[in-house]
């Protein structure tokens, strides 16, 4: 059985011309422009469930733009958790810089998450806030962080 290249519907044809329905019930073929559109994962994911790659499709709950920031936040977690680790292991010799690195660390994830915030289009709160003054106050806040940090440093 093949499928048919003009169907958007998921019909397969067998060798006979006729068309019939996907045996393994949820799962269904996805057309040429659902395949250019996503990643791997994301077409076992929307071919597993209709009515969840249908929602998903609609809502496109996490933009590009949102996602970067999500790792972004994750990775400055990441680097203070290890920041700790190291502490715990070697010691807190120079204890401003051990300070200095976990508030860093610290303050800049707490900003990307307002910026995460003040982004997002689902939020009613900031929908009148462009999101280039959103990043520039992103901009401007780890700017003043750093420069308080880096006086803290001595």
């Amino acid at each position: 059985a093949t499928a048919n290249p003009g169907d958007d519907d998921g019909e397969i044809v067998d060798e006979q011309g006729r068309a019939g329905s996907v045996p393994i019930p949820h799962l269904r073929l996805l057309s040429n422009s659902q395949i250019s559109q996503g990643t791997n994962a994301q077409l076992v994911f929307l071919s597993l469930n209709p009515s969840i790659s249908s929602k998903f499709r609609l809502t496109n709950l996490y933009s590009s733009f949102l996602q970067i920031i999500d790792l972004y936040v994750v990775f400055a977690v990441f680097t203070a958790l290890i920041q700790v680790l190291y502490m715990a292991i070697v010691g807190s010799f120079p204890f401003n810089s051990f300070l200095s690195g976990v508030l860093s660390c610290t303050g800049t994830a707490v900003l990307a998450v307002c910026l995460r915030i003040q982004v997002n289009k689902e939020n009613k709160e900031f929908k009148d806030l462009p999101p280039e003054r959103a990043f520039a106050d992103f901009v401007l806040c780890n700017l003043v962080l750093h420069l308080v940090i880096m006086n803290f440093l001595g």
